[in-house]
């Protein structure tokens, strides 16, 4: 029989709700998890968004790894590349797309060593190996340089370019070391002891070119770590590319992205030293003869007070005659003011002489007691007195006196 198409009392479907519907389905059955797989047909976009195929022998997915996530690669994706994804399995509804939507991404078969990267990296920074305040700078002018590397690696002949182009007074120690391979952690560990036993390095410079997280490992190891914080001399090392990350980068003083950068960092230009040098000569030059001109003017401001000893006794034997003088006048003075004084009490005394009194006419009688005679009274009729005048003496008796 023929279907009765508008007898159906099935839900009619858009092609919206349809993918949907098969978007959620998906999203609920295969939550986040990690799939391996081959990159292919990689397609940056200028969003920052990455697109490409993830295959294997027998199949193929297309991914998405949208811009904020693919900022947290570490390391540069390419074709070829073995990767585990951990992505979330969906449909890209506008074009009816099965794809994943990586969230984060590993090379492939790391997975492991990254974790116990993790591990040891949370471990140590628990106990605080990596504290910003056990930090020590690198000395602004190191007076030698050691280095702790491989004398065959690549990363030596390009620290010792660099320090030789920017600075080739500075005298350079080399400490050798594998820098790859079972041990090399625990020779690089004994390397650095010993650049700190000998104390002959201001500085460390521990380095290594670039490779894969298998051929960086030793430098992830425990023992490096706690090495470079025993090390009494300041450590910076300069380890890979600039995208790798190792434990003994965040246990050192300071991280360099690359060994020769860390050159760079820990080696100032002479150029600038000497640039350097001149300016602070000029400066003492200037600031010299600006001394010696102040004490040229404080020499003369004391010239100016100082007095010959000849001119002192000249200008001291006139204030003394200054002075004599002036003794002499007041002496004169004085003289004058007693000899007046003296004519006045020789006035006063010649008006109070008996004998001038005397001669004006006056005279002094006297009992025969030798008494003066003030008073007649007291002086009895017949009593002798003797009166004197101002030229002899006379005695008379009392005949009558008189009240």
């Amino acid at each position: 029989m023929p279907l009765d198409i508008s007898a159906s009392q099935a839900p009619v479907l858009s092609v919206s709700q349809l993918l949907r519907s098969a978007r959620d389905l998906l999203e609920r059955r295969f939550p986040l998890q990690w799939i391996a797989g081959e990159v292919s047909n990689l397609r940056p976009a200028a969003s920052g968004h990455l697109y490409f195929t993830l295959k294997d022998e027998a199949a193929q997915v297309d991914c998405v790894m949208f811009r904020g996530r693919a900022a947290h690669l570490d390391w540069e994706l390419a074709d070829g590349q073995r990767v585990e994804a951990r992505a979330l399995v969906t449909l890209y509804e506008p074009r009816g797309r099965f794809q994943l939507n990586v969230e984060a991404m590993r090379r492939a078969g790391l997975g492991q060593l990254y974790e116990k990267f993790l591990r040891l990296k949370e471990k140590l920074a628990t106990e605080g190996l990596f504290d910003a305040d056990r930090k020590r700078p690198a000395p602004a002018h190191p007076r030698q340089i050691g280095v702790v590397t491989s004398l065959a690696a690549a990363a030596l002949r390009d620290v010792l370019s660099t320090l030789r182009r920017r600075n080739p007074a500075i005298p350079v120690v080399v400490y050798p070391a594998p820098v790859q391979g079972e041990g090399a952690a625990d020779r690089l560990a004994h390397a650095l002891a010993t650049a700190g036993r000998r104390a002959e390095c201001d500085v460390l410079l521990l380095v290594r070119g670039g490779g894969s997280i298998e051929d960086l490992w030793q430098f992830n190891e425990e023992a490096l770590a706690r090495a470079i914080r025993a090390c009494p001399i300041p450590v910076v090392t300069g380890i890979g590319h600039e995208t790798d990350f190792t434990i003994a980068d965040f246990a050192a003083d300071e991280r360099a992205p690359t060994p020769t950068a860390a050159a760079e960092l820990v080696s100032p230009p002479l150029e600038a030293i000497l640039a350097r040098l001149a300016e602070n000569a000029g400066r003492i030059s200037r600031e010299t003869a600006r001394r010696i001109e102040y004490a040229m003017q404080a020499v003369d401001a004391l010239a100016r007070r100082l007095v010959h000893p000849a001119e002192r006794l000249h200008t001291f034997h006139q204030h003394l005659a200054h002075l004599a003088r002036r003794l002499s006048v007041a002496s004169a003075r004085h003289l004058e003011r007693l000899e007046a004084d003296l004519a006045r009490l020789r006035a006063s005394l010649a008006s109070l002489d008996a004998a001038a009194v005397l001669n004006r006419g006056y005279s002094l009688t006297r009992d025969a007691r030798g008494n003066l005679v003030r008073d007649a009274s007291r002086i009895s009729e017949g009593e002798s007195i003797v009166t004197t005048v101002a030229r002899g003496v006379l005695e008379s008796r009392v005949v009558k006196r008189g009240a």
